[in-house]
């Protein structure tokens, strides 16, 4: 080891007619690794879901739009509508849609339910 610090994965360039899929924050990406580890197939399946159909024509329980306080976030200068897939019983990944960008931002990935949702 050369003692530098470990540089985060990075995606490949999303082909043309997907969207590109980053993370908002180092937390988001250590959730998502976190995740991977744990339901490794499932957290592929969301990443190509996000990349391909971010925003559902027909919502289902476990990949929705979130709902009142949580269904938009501004980004980057951005008012971003806010998803939401469930990787598992308990496994969340929330991402942002940020149109202007073609790109969706995960916010949240982690075995646990958001925190968020217990305010609302």
């Amino acid at each position: 080891m050369s003692g530098r610090p470990r540089r985060p994965r990075r995606a490949p360039p999303a082909p043309a007619g997907q969207w590109e899929v980053r993370f908002s924050d180092a937390a988001a990406a250590k959730g998502w690794e976190s995740l991977a580890q744990q339901a490794r197939e499932n957290t592929y399946k969301a990443w190509v879901v996000i990349r391909t159909d971010p925003r559902p024509r027909t919502e289902t329980p476990r990949h929705h739009r979130l709902k009142g306080g949580l269904a938009h976030v501004m980004y980057r200068g951005q008012t971003c509508e806010q998803w939401q897939i469930e990787v598992t019983s308990g496994g969340r990944v929330w991402y942002l849609v940020d149109t202007a960008r073609e790109t969706c931002w995960i916010t949240f990935a982690g075995a646990g339910h958001p925190r968020a949702t217990d305010r609302r």
